[in-house]
């Protein structure tokens, strides 16, 4: 029998990880003497402990790992974990690309990239707009809406939201503006709210940053590179709008990815 801190030596856990883990179900000691409190651990058990730090390196859940020792299918489970992790390594890249100008503090240079935008349960809203800038008003308007509607149905993770414009030529005024965002599950529909599958998309992505008014010159160059490298658009273009009015001072601030879709 091991004593608490030499099974901790061999199996690189730690003596507080070891009672976490004890707390939690997943590794229980083969003895605790009564009077003293002593917890001990066979050779045996060394097994399942690199089975769990393995586990954990891989960013499994506690939740996931107990599911994997009751029985459930392990392999599915890690399939699950490796296409979360790829959206997450998305999500990554471009943080550091943001990262990268903010610290190079130079104007941001068009760089386009392909996405594979997955399949996802969306809510939409149409609203017609006196002018264009009323967008940043709106669309906490129809967030309100959504939520009042549904209370208990949640947005999609990662999130993703965006905004279509369905008008078939450029508006000043009277602009009509399609609201787009994932949410796990279907809800309550009203006049405005309306639930739908959203099929699975390739898009260009790029992003732009600074007012609105100037977003003209990266629709300009990423409709370019479209043509030039023979992508087929296949649908409106969206504006995902990550910085803005909500939460930056200066509008040179404000950073907007523009995703074409393409065949």
């Amino acid at each position: 029998m091991l004593k608490i801190g030499e099974f901790s030596k061999l199996c690189q856990m730690t003596v507080k990880a070891l009672r976490f883990y004890e707390k939690e179900g997943l590794l229980i000691p083969a003895s605790v003497d009564e009077w003293t409190g002593y917890r001990f651990y066979t050779t045996d058990q060394l097994r399942r402990a690199a089975k769990i730090k393995s586990y954990r390196q891989l960013d499994l859940s506690i939740e996931e790992i107990k599911a994997i020792f009751k029985g459930n299918n392990a392999r599915k489970i890690l399939e699950e974990k490796a296409l979360q992790l790829q959206v997450q390594q998305k999500e990554i890249d471009v943080r550091l690309s943001i990262i990268k100008h903010i610290l190079e503090k130079t104007t941001m240079k068009y760089q386009v990239t392909v996405k594979n935008i997955p399949e996802q349960i969306v809510y939409i809203a149409e609203k017609r707009l006196a002018k264009y800038s009323d967008m940043m008003h709106v669309i906490p308007a129809i967030g309100e809406e959504f939520k009042k509607l549904n209370p208990n149905l949640k947005c999609a993770e990662p999130p993703y939201e965006f905004c279509e414009y369905p008008d078939g030529e450029y508006r000043e005024n009277n602009v009509l503006i399609r609201h787009v965002e994932a949410v796990t599950d279907f809800g309550q529909e009203s006049e405005n709210i309306k639930f739908k599958k959203l099929p699975a998309v390739k898009v260009l992505s790029i992003f732009h940053k600074g007012a609105y008014d100037q977003i003209g010159e990266a629709y300009a160059f990423i409709m370019k590179y479209a043509e030039e490298n023979g992508y087929k658009i296949a649908g409106f273009s969206r504006e995902c709008y990550i910085d803005g009015i909500w939460n930056k001072d200066s509008v040179d601030d404000w950073l907007t990815e523009i995703q074409l879709p393409i065949e």
